[in-house]
């Protein structure tokens, strides 16, 4: 039973390290009112999206929604973009892993009141 339980663990972690060898990582920074990025175009693939606050005034988070959808109904929201903790000033924050298909989104800050941005999936 040991055996059985140290080799699942081992699958386990072998599956998990895998998983997270394959997202990628997009970097994006705030400042006071808007993101530095204006436009963000990606491949189809899984994303780490990390929110840099860079002297924005606030605490700042991320939303990204598809495009088409009403980006003020949290029900929209793709919740693994959103950060794991609100971004201080001078911090970096990360999300979760997002897998994104082809298509169009929008994403923005309410924390900052950024204008929404146009990221594209081809």
């Amino acid at each position: 039973m040991k055996k059985l339980i140290t080799l699942f663990s081992l699958i386990f972690i072998i599956s998990f390290s895998a998983t997270a060898q394959e997202a990628k990582t997009v970097s994006l920074e705030q400042t006071k009112g808007e993101f530095t990025q204006k436009e963000v175009t990606l491949t189809e693939g899984s994303y780490v999206f990390n929110i840099s606050n860079n002297n924005s005034g606030t605490d700042v988070g991320f939303v990204l929604v598809p495009a088409g959808k009403d980006v003020s109904d949290p029900a929209n929201h793709i919740k693994e973009a959103y950060v794991t903790n609100v971004v201080a000033e001078g911090k970096t924050e990360s999300s979760k892993t997002v897998t994104l298909k082809k298509g169009t989104y929008t994403y923005f800050c309410p924390l900052n009141k950024t204008p929404q941005y146009t990221l594209t999936v081809e």
